[in-house]
């Protein structure tokens, strides 16, 4: 996995997810979106960090039964241990919240093992304990069932889809209130830097707004005097 820098990593926890989609789709990537996925918490941190992936397939009742937990070599188990601290385990769930991705006792160990956060694309059971984490963790509902029932840990660390988007491992990814968002990993630092500057601008429109000012000339900032308005707002915010 390439080394997320401390520098992009930070840019990134103060933009938005849709910042980074305008960003993106200027490049051409319209699917980059994980859809259907929603945080447990409304109180959890931005979550940015590099994906490492699990993937799921339907599960077949011989090979599927509850003794594969002894193997410490089984997928799902070794995702949890292996995930490196920093990165985002995303799991390829099949976008089926019939039976759970995982659940407390294993996202805890994630975040006890410095995990920046989780992704699923099914459910998570012990959902209300995850939420109480303060650790950011996205899934599609909450899922009681054992993942055993309907789904088999095949293996990690390999290209996956998760909620129709295409994750790599070294992906960086991130999410807030409004989702999450995988950007590949080469295009990391500009998009950082863009968006970093994306959202200073946005919060100056937003003032502007919010102080009775049209967006014609404005957003976008077709007025040569928007510039020098936004000039003079970052040299009075230090922005």
């Amino acid at each position: 996995m390439s080394k997320l820098s401390d520098a992009t990593r930070n840019k990134l926890k103060t933009v938005s997810t849709a910042t980074v989609a305008t960003a993106l789709y200027k490049r051409g990537f319209r699917i980059q979106c994980i859809q259907d996925v929603h945080p447990l918490s409304p109180d959890q941190p931005t979550m940015v960090g590099e994906a490492f992936t699990l993937r799921y397939m339907p599960a077949r009742e011989d090979l599927n039964k509850l003794d594969v937990f002894r193997d410490r070599s089984h997928p799902q188990r070794k995702a949890i241990e292996d995930c490196p601290p920093g990165a985002v385990l995303v799991m390829d769930s099949r976008k089926d919240a019939r039976a759970a991705s995982a659940g407390a006792i294993l996202v805890t160990r994630l975040m006890k093992r410095g995990v920046a956060g989780v992704v699923s694309d099914g459910g998570f059971r012990d959902s209300a304990e995850i939420a109480n984490l303060g650790f950011p963790a996205y899934h599609h509902r909450p899922s009681a069932p054992t993942n055993l029932t309907l789904h088999q840990a095949i293996e990690i660390n390999v290209p996956i889809g998760c909620g129709d988007a295409p994750v790599f491992p070294g992906d960086v990814i991130l999410g807030d209130s409004d989702g999450v968002i995988v950007i590949p990993a080469h295009l990391a630092d500009e998009i950082a830097e863009e968006t970093f500057e994306m959202t200073a601008f946005e919060d100056f429109v937003a003032e502007e707004v919010r102080n009775g000012r049209s967006i014609f000339g404005l957003y976008p900032a077709t007025d040569p005097q928007t510039l020098t308005d936004f000039a003079a707002w970052r040299k009075r915010n230090g922005r």
